[in-house]
């Protein structure tokens, strides 16, 4: 967004609030209106509407604009209405034209009729009784007058209204076929007295004229034609020609034979059917005007009739007709692409649609500040009264401006007026608030039905106003995270008061939010608003989200009711409308205003009653003033009103489809949709037959006269330069659907408008039955529904509609292909509208259809969803598509309807992808669906401890930060993130019927915090010990006291902080635990004490055996307490004194009971062990193993399955009842140290996570994800074809693990006699390499499992630092700390040998030890070290050699399959690569980024064309060895840490454990403009030798400008500008 000059100011008063919002919105859209005769032009409107629209709405569509045609004439031949509107509908479209048209606006057909002289509907007074004045000589000609012409004193001034020929002609308007006799002598009967009345005022008008009564444009008006007016409006009138067109057609030579009979489809004719001359000399006045005024723009064509018309079949008319359609196409062509001209650079302007978008451009938040501000001001204007209301407001407004306080709700009952009242005190609030002061308001409701995004409100507030306030917008990764969203506006209240600034929020109907994020349980509303900080809101009482506001706020809320208007209020708003519209009431009429509005008081049903009302004339009959009783009564007589007017069918289907249309309709394509309405068309031709039978659509006149009715009923929608129409009045809407929306109805109307945005009748004859036809066969000339218009321009009204109208007409099928299983529709979609909005509708189709593939689709956008939106929309093709490749591809086999066809769609568009691209041939990001339904992430650190309340599904947990995190589990939304002290969180414990909290802390201080504010009730320092270890110090609760225990201490509390001292002991003594309100504690060795510290009473019991505790659990439901011995025994101990002793060889780090206290688990190193507890013994009755440390364990709810964690981050189910493993889960990602279990869910969490997951146990295992080994692996080595891996999880792991990738399970373990240091695979040999820090290398024949090989250790012992085999696999070199060894790898007796070494260099330890190497196919090594040196040495001279070192540890070297290249990367992303034969630096690859670049690791494509590196940046780069040139890049979410060559590509492992296998695809011919970093925020430089000579030369781009710490996460410089494209030099 950029705002130069004069305009900054303005665009501040903009954001500051302090604008009425007026501005012209920039269009769109092309809207023409064509004016013409109805019967004269109708060969040349057909011609233009068959041939010319089509052609010019395609091109506009090429550059992203609406084509709208606007032909009243169409469709009818003659006007059979009798209303007189017709000419006031045709100035209003002419005017909505000029308005809404970025091009031509107006387009004349003028031929050799003048047109239809219609008499004026109204005539003021004065004009009126002058004109009867000079007709006091004709008093029959005055009686007619007065008998036509009725005074109205309702109109200020008074006019004279023409009463409807339908007064005195009652069969005029009526073509019933029975009818029809008594119809034609009516018609003819009204052109006799309107001819009749026309000569009247002519003959009036003239004298007046004479008289200087009026001038000569008030009497032209009583002789111009409708055509006339049209052309006065739409060419001359404020100087419109620039967009305009004009064709005129002139017959030459007009035989006189043919006469006025013949011609009058083209002439015009008088009632007694002879030609019109005076007609035809008006026409010859506005043609010689035309012509002298109009030459740019006039087409002249001259014609001779065939038998008196115009006959497409004869070669000159065709001829003809051709010609006009191609003169339109070029000049209307030409005019928009003048009108919407290119920009710098050639571009052409921000286009609908467009995939490219300016990532700086912030138009459509000002664009949305301007549309709410607008809206503001239009409505404050309407309210009157609520005087007391707003004084109350802003008293409260005031007494706040020093102090924190809480939200401002405004509430009251549907159509009470909330949303004025708001508007008011925000133009009031302008003139009292400083002029710094910056005020936000957002009018929730405006765009009904289509409900706003939670996140984007706050996203559009937060950038409002940090760009008003000089403050950091919100960063690109809490615009995708609602969490981070939420935290940031909080903070940025807080920052804008710290600032001393004054801000005032208004949010008006928070119930129309939509239903994300669980928006209306409000937990995204701050209830502590800071110092000169204001958020005002407004709901319907009847709401669930004022519910749940008045649970939020509580007692402390300050509540404003908005009640009904008092009568003399409703008098004053009565009489302000009035004098706004230019009318007035009767003292009758205005009473039965009032009365009516006395019922209810509703300002919404007086506007509704008053806008009824002002068509009243002051003659209105007093049967005729009915008025509704309720809101409702008044909206249902406006439709059974308009129903007697225009039809029913008519009404009830354009009614339904703007309340049924997601985000309104234009009005082009409502006339499309109703020209596919078989039941409208048919009402519409009920009498009479189309035109041209052919071609049937919709006359446009029918839709124009509904709308002249419906004015006050509608609005316009502007949204990025397109304007839709939509119901001003949600209530109207919800009536309309339950006066015409059947459920019948619903889907037949779905159904027409997915068929339209199908495309399915573009282009097609579609069958109609009209009244008394056979089966027709038309064309209704709907356009074509392309996906995309051109090449980066989508049909945003498809994208937009589409899927609603699918999923509720039924079409599912057609929703399966065309939406859910289309790569194309899924990208276009996520581009262009944000993946939020395909997610929405995925998750919308799969609550309706219950799909579970549509399901898994919408899971992987959501899991793709954040990287989407911090590259902001702008993901390649390629990169989507790979990346949905590689979350569904192992799902395409099971799910082959859907997720086989997206998958197969991706793999053959990448296939036939013109650039370089990766192309996944396996699952390797995490995939949806699985038992993992819910990741809760907070902003926090590790959790340390958790707590669940089934009941009012609420969990809260404790982190290593300080942080207490309060979760709806109900919605799985984030309620608060409560900071309490820097330290850790040791404890957490739901209390008093779940409204509170307790929260310990490793400081010793206990606090209680409202779980329904949030807020911090209470905070005792010192409560207990201070401990850093979570298993330390424990919080219990019992019976209204609070217990806070180590072994050494323990403090009692009362819930209001009030400590109870215990009484002092004279002897040291160990805390065990809390039985209900007694402390269980052991003095000396054998004596127990159960102490009262209430009472103060104690009992004590003498231990059988004496006991050294190690861990302690409390049975709390039967009074126990189980404590394990250091000397191997359990220790029961009653609250009575009952004791029992069992042998207990463990001595578990873990230990807990079952819920029902019926199940003691114990968990030691890689062992759970299970107990049966009786009252006198506890009995073990299973042991699980597991492959690594046992840390957490609960029993579900029934005692079926025991769930443990272990530390290698996954979570194992058991059955109680035969120990047998029921199911692993993986997805942890760290060691799994908290479990809990609810309503068949686990609760997992680790002290190394920041989030909470939750697991299904009843997940369907056909989406299960496939295992892989643990995070984060010390060492690892993977095969070539990723069927194995193997590695070491931990540093201290005295054994090599074999996984079995394709079963997802490990197939073998291999002890190792000392820690590994390193592990290398001989691919072709299949020999596991194992490094050793003893210094022995051990070697695993993979073909001969039982057998090991061993190449011992040095003499100096020193540790093994790397293993390098040849490409060939011939040798193997070991590199010690001291020296490099070279080794033979050979076959004796088909068993593999090591022989040597066969060389060996020495290595100074006063240098940097070595950090990787690879071994030559020549015996050559080349090697890097920590401090960046690389070296060749070669073993068969024993000479060395220093290459060009790197400035950090050098963390790759890899050589290429046929040794002539290697590749050396360090850990600051320093890349060379070297050609060996002769030894030379080739390329030099510098690359920077935002996250840490060093390469960690490279292989070579099997022709050493390409070489691909992993990089600790996350991402997977392809580069050619030719050239350096950087080709692709992909981020993977991990770091790839191994990477072998495979077929067309590669077979890498990342940090995370997963197994990625890649082919590569390359054309032969690269479009120079092709940028390898379109998608990532990174600039990368190549240097390259020149081939003639040896010299060096820099490339003139300079990478030390960019440095990567300013790139913050912000919009306007993270991932977001454009990537400088690459710099080669060759």
């Amino acid at each position: 967004m950029m705002a130069a000059g004069g305009q900054t100011s303005d665009l501040q008063d903009v954001l500051r609030g302090r604008s009425n919002g007026a501005q012209r919105v920039k269009s769109n859209m092309i809207r023409v209106f064509i004016s013409s005769t109805f019967a004269d032009m109708s060969s040349e409107r057909k011609a233009l509407l068959e041939k010319a629209y089509p052609e010019v709405q395609a091109f506009c569509r090429s550059l992203g604009l609406v084509f709208e045609v606007v032909d009243l004439s169409w469709g009818i031949r003659n006007v059979p209405f009798g209303e007189h509107e017709a000419c006031e509908i045709s100035l209003q479209e002419i005017q909505m034209c000029k308005r809404i048209s970025a091009g031509p606006a107006f387009v004349g057909l003028l031929g050799n009729q003048y047109g239809h002289r219609a008499l004026p509907p109204l005539i003021s007074e004065k004009q009126f009784e002058v004109l009867l004045s000079k007709l006091s000589k004709n008093p029959e000609g005055v009686k007619q007058l007065q008998e036509w012409f009725l005074k109205d004193n309702n109109s200020v001034p008074p006019t004279y209204v023409l009463q409807p020929i339908t007064a005195q002609f009652l069969q005029h308007s009526d073509i019933q076929p029975e009818t029809g006799k008594l119809h034609d002598n009516d018609l003819l009967s009204w052109h006799f007295t309107e001819s009749r009345l026309l000569q009247l005022l002519r003959s009036a008008a003239a004298q007046a004229e004479a008289t200087g009564d009026i001038t000569a444009e008030q009497k032209q008006f009583f002789s111009s034609s409708v055509t006339e007016r049209e052309f006065q409006e739409g060419l001359w009138k404020d100087n419109c020609e620039p967009s305009a067109l004009l064709f005129v057609r002139e017959i030459p030579r007009q035989r006189i034979k043919d006469g006025p009979k013949r011609l009058a489809k083209f002439m015009d004719i008088t009632v007694d059917e002879l030609l019109n001359a005076e007609a035809q000399e008006l026409l010859t006045g506005l043609k010689s005007r035309l012509y002298a005024t109009s030459k740019k723009i006039l087409n002249l064509h001259c014609v001779e009739l065939s038998k008196g018309s115009i006959d497409p079949k004869r070669k000159e008319h065709a001829q003809y007709l051709d010609s006009i359609c191609q003169q339109f196409v070029s000049q209307m062509t030409t005019r928009i692409r003048a009108a919407v001209g290119p920009l710098v650079g050639g571009r052409w302007r921000k286009t609908w649609g467009s995939t490219e978008k300016d990532e700086e451009d912030l138009d459509w938040m000002v664009e949305e500040v301007r549309q709410h501000s607008a809206m503001a001001t239009k409505l404050s204007k309407d309210l009157h009264g609520r005087d007391g209301l707003l004084g109350k407001i802003c008293i409260t407004l005031w007494e706040s401006t020093t102090v924190h306080h809480g939200p401002l709700v405004v509430h009251s009952a549907a159509g009470m007026g909330k949303t004025t009242l708001l508007c008011k005190l925000a133009q009031e609030m302008q003139g009292v608030l400083e002029a710094r002061a910056v005020l936000v308001i957002r009018l929730l409701a405006a765009n009904h039905p289509q409900r706003p995004n939670i996140n984007h409100v706050l996203h559009s507030i937060c950038l409002q106003v940090c760009l008003t306030c000089g403050l950091t917008p919100p960063p690109l990764l809490s615009v995708s995270s609602h969490l981070e969203l939420r935290r940031f506006f909080q903070d940025m209240l807080g920052e804008v008061s710290r600032q001393g600034k004054t801000l005032l929020i208004i949010l008006d109907s928070l119930e129309q939010l939509a239903d994300e994020h669980q928006a209306h349980k409000l937990h995204w509303l701050p209830t502590d608003i800071p110092p000169n900080v204001y958020l005002l809101v407004s709901m319907d009482t009847t709401s669930e989200a004022f519910t749940n506001m008045r649970l939020k706020l509580g007692d402390a809320a300050n509540l404003f009711e908005v009640e009904p208007l008092f009568y003399d209020e409703g008098e004053q708003v009565m009489e302000s409308y009035l004098r706004a519209s230019q009318r007035t009431l009767t003292r009758v009429q205005k009473e039965i205003v009032l009365q009516s509005f006395k019922n209810t008081g509703s300002p919404l049903h007086l506007k509704l009653i008053l806008s009824a009302a002002k068509r009243w004339t002051s003659f209105t009959p007093s049967v005729e003033l009915v008025l509704g009783a309720s809101t409702q009564e008044v909206m249902s007589g406006l439709l059974l009103k308009l129903e007697e007017k225009h039809g029913k069918e008519l009404v009830s289907g354009i009614l339904g489809c703007i309340v049924l249309a997601r985000r309104g309709l234009l009005e082009a394509e409502l006339r499309d949709v109703m020209s596919l309405d078989d039941d409208v068309i048919c009402e519409a031709y009920r009498y009479s037959l189309p035109p041209t039978p052919s071609l049937i659509r919709l006359p446009p006149l029918l839709w124009a006269r509904l709308k002249w009715d419906l004015k006050d009923q509608l609005e316009e929608r502007w949204t990025e330069g397109v304007a839709v129409i939509a119901f001003n009045s949600r209530l109207l809407s919800e009536v309309v659907k339950a006066h015409y929306l059947t459920p019948e109805r619903r889907g037949r109307t779905h159904r027409i408008l997915a068929e339209y945005f199908l495309g399915r009748w573009s282009g097609k004859l579609k069958p109609a039955a009209l009244p008394g036809l056979t089966l027709l066969l038309s064309d209704r000339k709907v356009p074509p529904q392309p996906l995309w218009f051109a090449a980066g321009l989508a049909n945003v009204r498809k994208l937009q509609e589409l899927p609603y109208h699918l999923l509720h007409a039924g079409l599912w099928e057609e929703l399966r292909q065309e939406v859910i299983g289309s790569a194309e529709w899924l990208y276009c979609k996520s581009r262009v509208c944000g993946v939020s909005s395909v997610i929405s509708d995925l998750d919308q189709c799969f609550k309706y259809m219950n799909c579970s593939e549509t399901g898994l689709v919408r899971d992987a956008l959501i899991l793709m969803k954040p990287s989407l939106d911090v590259l902001s929309g702008h993901m390649d093709q390629s990169l989507f598509y790979s990346e949905l490749l590689a979350r569904l591809s192992s799902l395409s086999s099971t799910f082959c309807a859907v997720i086989g066809q997206l998958c197969s769609q991706c793999e053959d568009w990448l296939q036939m992808c013109q650039m370089p691209v990766l192309i996944p041939k396996s699952s390797f990001l995490q995939q949806p669906g699985g038992a993992l339904q819910h990741t809760l992430t907070a902003p926090h650190g590790g959790v340390l401890c958790l707590d669940i309340d089934v009941a009012v599904q609420l969990l809260v947990t404790g982190s290593a930060d300080g942080v207490v995190a309060v979760w709806s589990l109900e919605d799985k939304q984030l309620m608060y993130a409560l900071q309490g002290p820097p330290g850790a969180i040791l404890s957490v414990k739901i209390i008093e019927s779940s409204t509170h909290c307790l929260s310990l802390a490793a400081d010793g201080s206990l606090r209680r915090w409202s779980l329904k504010s949030g807020k911090q009730l209470l905070c005792i320092q010192e409560a207990g010990p201070a401990g850093p270890a979570p298993s330390s110090v424990h919080l219990e609760v019992s019976d209204e006291l609070l217990f806070v225990y180590s072994w050494t201490q323990v403090k009692v509390w009362r819930p209001d902080g009030t400590e109870i001292h215990l009484g002092s002991s004279e002897d040291a003594s160990l805390v065990m635990g809390v039985l209900g309100h007694s402390v269980v504690s052991l003095h000396g060795s054998d004596q127990v004490r159960i102490s009262d510290p209430v009472t103060g009473t104690q009992t004590g019991v003498k231990l059988t055996r004496s006991l050294t505790p190690v861990n302690a659990v409390t049975s709390p439901n039967h009074g126990n307490i189980f404590v394990v011995s250091e000397d191997g025994f359990l220790h029961q101990i009653s609250r009575t004194g009952k004791q029992t002793i069992t042998q207990f060889p463990l001595q578990p780090s873990l230990v807990s009971v079952s819920e029902d206290e019926k199940i003691l688990l114990a968990g030691c190193e890689q062992t759970l062990s299970l107990f049966n507890i009786s009252s006198n013994s506890v009995d073990r009755f299973l042991d699980l193993q597991h492959d690594d440390k046992v840390l957490s364990a609960c029993v579900s709810s029934h005692c079926r399955h025991i769930i443990s964690g272990a530390a290698d981050q996954l979570i194992r189910i058991w059955s109680v009842t035969t120990g047998l493993l029921l199911d692993t889960l993986c997805g942890c990602n760290s060691p799994v140290t908290s479990l809990l279990f609810y309503d068949g869910f686990v609760v997992s969490a680790s002290m190394a996570a920041a989030s909470v997951q939750l697991w299904s146990l009843t997940y369907d295992a056909r989406h299960k994800p496939p295992a892989h080994i643990p995070l984060g692996s010390t060492h690892v080595a993977i095969a070539k074809d990723g069927d194995q891996v193997f590695y070491v999880h931990h540093q201290s792991q005295r054994e090599v693990m074999s996984w079995n990738n394709r079963t997802g399970s490990l197939s073998e373990r291999l002890a190792v006699s000392a820690e590994v240091s390193c592990l290398e695979l001989a691919q072709h040999k299949c020999l596991l390499l194992c490094g050793l820090k003893s210094g022995t290398v051990l070697i695993y024949p993979l073909t001969f499992p039982q057998e090991t090989l061993c190449i011992p250790p040095p003499e100096s012992r020193s540790l093994v630092l790397c293993l390098a085999v040849s490409s060939q696999e011939k040798h193997l070199a070991v590199a010690y700390e001291d020296s490099v060894c070279i080794f033979e790898i050979t076959t004796r007796d088909n068993f593999p040998t090591v022989e040597g070494p066969l060389g060996k260099v020495t290595l100074s330890l006063l240098h940097a030890p070595l950090s990787c190497m690879a071994l030559l196919p020549d015996h050559r090594l080349l090697y890097g070290t920590s401090c960046g040196e690389v070296k060749l040495h070669d073993f068969s001279s024993s000479e060395s050699s220093n290459l060009q070192p790197h400035s950090s540890r050098v963390t790759c070297v890899t050589a290429s399959n046929w040794g002539m290249h290697a590749l050396v990367g360090s850990q600051d992303g320093m890349q060379r690569l070297w050609a060996l034969n002769p030894v030379a630096l080739d390329h030099t690859m510098e690359y920077k980024s935002l996250f840490p670049e060093g390469v960690l690791c490279a292989a070579f494509s099997d022709s050493d064309q390409f070489v691909f590196t992993g990089s600790q940046d996350r991402t997977i780069k392809v580069w050619d060895v030719a050239s350096g040139k950087l080709l692709y890049v992909q981020y993977v979410y991990s770091p790839v840490v191994r990477m072998v060559t495979f077929r067309n590509g590669f077979v890498a492992l990342s940090l995370q454990g997963s197994v990625i296998q890649e082919a590569f695809r390359c054309p032969d011919h690269i479009n120079p403009d092709h940028n390898p970093l379109r998608n990532i925020k990174a600039q990368y430089r190549v240097t390259s030798r020149e081939r003639d000579r040896d010299s060096q030369q820099t490339c003139v781009c300079d990478l030390q400008d960019f440095n990567p710490a300013q790139i913050n996460l912000n919009f306007v410089n993270m991932l977001r500008t454009k990537p400088s494209s690459a710099c080669i030099l060759l």
